[in-house]
């Protein structure tokens, strides 16, 4: 096992370019940790996030092999050194009328906010990295997750060190 990489793809916003790129990751049996995509600012134009695991050869070489397809348009293999990263967090709490108090501090102590409010229930939103998302939900485990979803990580470059889209 390798070391984390994160990969950001710009692609011209298709139909079939993602399943192009999964596929290029399963037909070689590389493990996708997690993918986001969706349009740019421009929405000629998506962007793919992908976090995956390999030696720096085997990232080279996939980072080759994604140049190669038509429709990909750059292709940056960003480091923690040179990326913005974070994730995004939902989730849905049971919450008894006694446990309310202690739930908003974690929300406060987290930077989190409540999005949604029932009876019994707080959905929380949160937005960071994937240490800050982990640390959230070892904090709320105690209180009755009913439901939680995060985003998979997103990533860009520091700087402009990637693709101006407007000078495509």
């Amino acid at each position: 096992m390798g070391v984390f990489h994160t990969i950001s793809i710009l692609v011209t916003n298709e139909s079939g370019v993602l399943s192009r790129v999964v596929d290029l990751f399963s037909g070689r049996g590389y493990n996708i940790e997690s993918l986001t995509v969706a349009p740019t600012i421009d929405r000629l134009y998506s962007r793919i996030t992908i976090v995956t695991d390999g030696d720096s050869a085997a990232i080279e070489q996939i980072n080759k092999q994604l140049n190669r397809l038509i429709p990909v348009i750059k292709v940056a293999d960003l480091n923690l050194n040179e990326a913005l990263e974070c994730e995004v967090a939902l989730v849905k709490l049971h919450c008894k009328s006694e446990e309310k108090s202690d739930i908003l501090r974690i929300v406060d102590a987290t930077g989190s906010k409540i999005i949604d409010v029932t009876d019994n229930a707080y959905t929380i939103q949160t937005v960071g990295s994937e240490k800050q998302i982990q640390a959230l939900a070892e904090l709320i485990k105690p209180y009755g997750v009913k439901e939680f979803v995060r985003s998979g990580k997103i990533a860009m470059s520091k700087g402009n060190q990637f693709v101006n889209i407007k000078n495509l």
